[in-house]
C-alpha cells in the first residue's frame, strides 16, 4: 500500500498529521506493507527567504485578523501539537521560503532518507525556532540525518531537484489539493488535513480489504478445459 502526503515545512497543521498517520500505523497489523511517501506543496511560494516579521505578524497580514487574533490562533494550535507530542514555540519560528527545504527533501529520498530529513526539518522548524531557509542551517540538518554537509551545501548552491519540487506541486494542483496536509491512499481515497488517528486507521483499514479482496483474473475465449490440457504452448502462451 502507497500513502502520498503533501506537506508543507511551514505547515503547522502537517506536522499534527504525520503524528496522527503515524499512530495510526503503529496500531495497523500490516504496516510493513506500507510506503509513505512525501510530496512537497507551498503554502507561501512568494514568501521571502528572509523577514523581519515573526510568525503572529504573518498570520495577522495574511489573513488580515490583528495581532492579538493571530497570537491567539497560533496559542490554539500549539495546544493541539502537544496533545500529539509535539511542542510548538510560535515566538520564536522564524519565517522564511521552504522551497529549499523541499528540495533537501528530494535530495534526501536519493539517499533513502527522506523520511528522517522530513522529520529533522519539522522539528528544526516548529520545536528549535532554525531558519530553514538558511542553506549552513540545512546542510547541518542534513548532515544529522546521515548526509555528507559539504555535498549537500554544493547542492543547495545550484538548482538539483527544483523540477521534483515543481512535480508535486502540479500533481497536487491536478488532484485538485490547494491545503495541506493531504494524504492520498493507492492514488484511489482521500484523507484532508490533520484529522484524528481512527480516520487513517479506517482509511488504512478499507485499502487493505478491497486489496485483499481484489477478484481473481477472468480468462476470456477459453474454457477451464481449455486451458488446462494438451500442450505446454497448445493454448496460445507458453507456460513453465
Amino acid at each position: 500500500m502507497k500513502v502520498e502526503v503533501w506537506s508543507d515545512f511551514a505547515c503547522p497543521f502537517c506536522y499534527i498529521g504525520k503524528r496522527q498517520l503515524e499512530g495510526a500505523l503503529s496500531q495497523f497489523p500490516n504496516k510493513d506493507q506500507v510506503e509513505v511517501v512525501y510530496r512537497s506543496f507551498q503554502l507561501d511560494p512568494t514568501m521571502e527567504r528572509d523577514t523581519n516579521m515573526d510568525m503572529h505578524q504573518v498570520l495577522a497580514s495574511k489573513y488580515g485578523m490583528s495581532l492579538e487574533q493571530a497570537k491567539g490562533m497560533n496559542d490554539r494550535v500549539a495546544q493541539q501539537a502537544k496533545g500529539v507530542g509535539l511542542d510548538y514555540y510560535f515566538d520564536t519560528m522564524i519565517p522564511t521560503n521552504t522551497f529549499d527545504a523541499h528540495r533537501l527533501a528530494h535530495y534526501a529520498a536519493t539517499h533513502g532518507k527522506m523520511t528522517e530529513m522530513k522529520e529533522r526539518l519539522l522539528k528544526a522548524y516548529f520545536t528549535e525556532s532554525l531558519h530553514l531557509g538558511d542553506h549552513e542551517v540545512l546542510a547541518q540538518l542534513a548532515s544529522e540525518v546521515g548526509l555528507d554537509k559539504e555535498e549537500t551545501l554544493a547542492m543547495l548552491a545550484g538548482d538539483e531537484y527544483k523540477d521534483k519540487v515543481q512535480e508535486d506541486k502540479q500533481r497536487g494542483a491536478d488532484l485538485g489539493i490547494n491545503g495541506v496536509p493531504f494524504f492520498v491512499f493507492n492514488n484511489k481515497y482521500a484523507v484532508s488535513g490533520a484529522q484524528p488517528g481512527e480516520v487513517f486507521l479506517g482509511a488504512l483499514n478499507k485499502v487493505w480489504e478491497e486489496e485483499q479482496a481484489a477478484a481473481p483474473l477472468q480468462f476470456v475465449g477459453q474454457d477451464e478445459k481449455e486451458k488446462t490440457a494438451g500442450d505446454n504452448c497448445a493454448d496460445g502462451s507458453c507456460k513453465l
